[in-house]
C-alpha cells in the first residue's frame, strides 16, 4: 500500500473507469458504461485534483505491485448531514478486476479502516450500488453493515444509481 502521488491520476482514471464498465454491465445501461471513456481526461483530472489538494483528512492510497495499480481507496470526512464529525467516509474503493479474489480487495479495506480510525474518526459509512450484490456481500463480509439510508444519485440520460449506505465501528 502506498499514499497516491499526482502522476498516479491517469492510471486511478482508467482503473476507475474499466471497473464500472465491467463491475456495473448488467447494472446500468451499455451504452452509459461504453461511454464512460470519453470521460478519461476529465476523471484525470479529478483524480489529480483530489491527491493535490491540501490535507483535510481527504486520502487516496494504492495497492500496487511491479509498478501496475491493483486498486485504489479514497476515504475523508463523511459527505452525509446525519453524520457526526466522527465519522468518516470510504468514498471509493475500486479493485482492477483481473485481480478480483486475490486480497487486494480485503487489503485496501482494511486499509481504509486503519487510516480512518488514525485520522480520529471512531465510524465509517459507505455508499454501494443497491443492484451491486457482489460488492455489498463483501463488504459484509469485511465487517460492515447495511443501516436504512438509501439515496438516489441522477446522472445525465435519465440514469438513476440507486444506493445504500452501510457503516462500521473504528477501532
Amino acid at each position: 500500500m502506498r499514499r497516491a502521488a499526482p502522476d498516479d491520476a491517469p492510471k486511478i482514471a482508467e482503473l476507475h473507469i474499466r471497473t464500472w464498465q465491467i463491475a456495473y454491465r448488467g447494472q446500468l445501461p451499455d451504452d452509459y458504461l461504453d461511454g464512460l471513456d470519453r470521460d478519461l481526461t476529465k476523471r484525470s483530472e479529478f483524480w489529480r485534483a483530489e491527491i493535490s489538494a491540501p490535507p483535510v483528512q481527504h486520502e487516496v492510497w494504492l495497492a500496487d505491485a511491479d509498478e501496475q495499480i491493483l486498486g485504489f481507496i479514497s476515504i475523508g470526512p463523511s459527505r452525509d448531514e446525519d453524520c457526526t464529525h466522527a465519522t468518516g467516509e470510504l468514498y471509493a474503493i475500486y479493485v482492477n478486476p483481473k485481480y478480483w479474489h486475490e486480497g487486494a480487495g480485503r487489503a485496501l479495506a482494511l486499509c481504509a479502516k486503519e487510516r480512518l480510525a488514525s485520522l480520529g474518526f471512531s465510524e465509517a459509512t459507505l455508499w454501494v450500488l443497491e443492484s451491486n450484490q457482489r460488492a455489498r456481500e463483501f463488504y459484509v463480509k469485511n465487517g460492515w453493515i447495511p443501516d436504512t439510508k438509501l439515496k438516489i444519485e441522477r446522472r445525465p440520460g435519465g440514469i438513476e444509481l440507486r444506493e445504500m449506505r452501510y457503516s462500521i465501528q473504528l477501532e
